[in-house]
């Protein structure tokens, strides 16, 4: 625990010298280092970034000695490297896309390999079959099938609504019982996102500015909420309250090792509730996984190829089965410097909890849940519990 508590200590501290050098105004520099904290952590104070590095070295070569098990030892030893690098680049040396994504996030610096997207798209285009959108062009069935499922703007925030509600009692059987606990939907508008997950106000935070169908609702309700971020972010909030998780998982860190978990458990949602009813989830599930691996395609060819990001929402629009309008505006995180390869945490991390998933399909539910949700993982470390 002792270990636990000094990250978080030191983490709060590299957040609280983040900040000081960022301007106002801006929705996602406001959010800092560290969005959501479901414990009161006392930040270590930093007089400059050395001072920070320093403290972080000597966290790091305690690791091996103090570590309560090999799990907690992979962990800790993956978020510390992290948030070295974070400090890094916070102190003003430029680190390049791979290495970030290779040393922050923790995961394969490299695009979305082609034979993954194939996969994607087969399942895609045998679930159009089974819904009877047969035309024989993959785009012109995609197209004609979100049309039969789109949602009118004015019923969105009560569709979300009432799909929360059923994946409410699915996650109160299924995953976690967090009682009466939630998170209302709520419009917003000029965001750089298309939902969020507001857990210390308990909103659900919609942008409408985006169009959504069926399958993006019963998504968001499972991505965000149930049991997405509102379970997760509780399970861990009550853990850290009864003295069995350490103080390092009371904190959300962003594009660090825990990022891809974080968002891969989220993604996961339909899944984990059992939710999978027909061939319109599978296509849904399929189309979700797509466009998540281009963003991330079209974030590497900007980074490491020297496309513009309009370049690249061009590339990748027609293979996502979306405008080009809508392409750009869900690669807004790539305009941020902390944010930029972020994207990766998405598709990476749901493959990682699929992967975890499918290995361990003859565990016990029970061992299954506690070991996403009440233990801190990167891919690395998730792959070699299941293994």
């Amino acid at each position: 625990m002792k270990l636990g508590r000094d990250l978080a200590e030191i983490t709060a501290g590299v957040d609280l010298l983040y900040r000081e050098g960022l301007s106002d105004g801006d929705v996602l520099d406001a959010e800092g280092l560290i969005p959501v904290a479901v414990a009161p952590v006392v930040p270590r104070r930093f007089r400059d970034w050395p001072e920070a590095e320093a403290a972080i070295s000597a966290l790091l070569a305690r690791i091996p000695g103090e570590a309560e098990n090999a799990q907690r030892k992979g962990w800790l030893t993956e978020m510390t490297l992290s948030l070295a690098s974070l400090a890094r680049m916070f102190s003003g040396r430029k680190l390049g896309f791979a290495e970030r994504l290779r040393d922050q996030l923790r995961v394969t610096p490299a695009p979305i390999p082609a034979p993954l997207l194939d996969g994607y798209r087969a399942e895609l285009r045998d679930a159009l079959d089974e819904l009877g959108h047969r035309s024989g062009d993959l785009s012109a069935d995609v197209a004609t099938w979100e049309a039969s499922i789109a949602v009118p703007s004015e019923e969105v925030l009560s569709r979300l609504s009432s799909l929360q509600r059923e994946a409410q009692a699915r996650s109160h059987r299924l995953v976690f019982d967090i009682g009466d606990d939630w998170i209302s939907p709520e419009a917003v508008y000029d965001k750089p996102y298309a939902a969020y997950c507001d857990y210390p106000g308990r909103h659900l935070w919609l942008n409408l500015e985006f169009s959504y169908t069926l399958a993006d609702l019963k998504h968001l309700a499972t991505h965000e909420a149930f049991p997405g971020h509102l379970v997760h972010l509780a399970r861990r909030e009550a853990l850290v309250a009864r003295g069995e998780m350490p103080l390092d998982g009371a904190q959300v860190v962003t594009n660090s090792a825990s990022s891809a978990l974080f968002e891969g458990i989220a993604d996961n949602g339909i899944e984990l509730l059992d939710w999978i009813d027909g061939p319109a989830d599978v296509a849904g599930i399929a189309l979700q996984r797509i466009r998540s691996a281009l963003r991330c395609n079209a974030a590497w060819m900007v980074f490491e190829e020297g496309a513009s990001i309009e370049e690249a929402a061009a590339a990748t629009a027609a293979p996502s089965f979306q405008s080009a309008k809508v392409t750009r505006r869900r690669l807004a995180f790539l305009s941020h410097e902390l944010r930029a390869p972020f994207l990766f945490a998405y598709w990476c991390g749901d493959h990682a909890v699929h992967e975890f998933l499918k290995a361990t399909r003859d565990w016990d539910r029970e061992t299954v849940m506690r070991t996403l949700y009440d233990q801190m993982h990167t891919p690395t470390t998730l792959a070699a519990a299941a293994a």
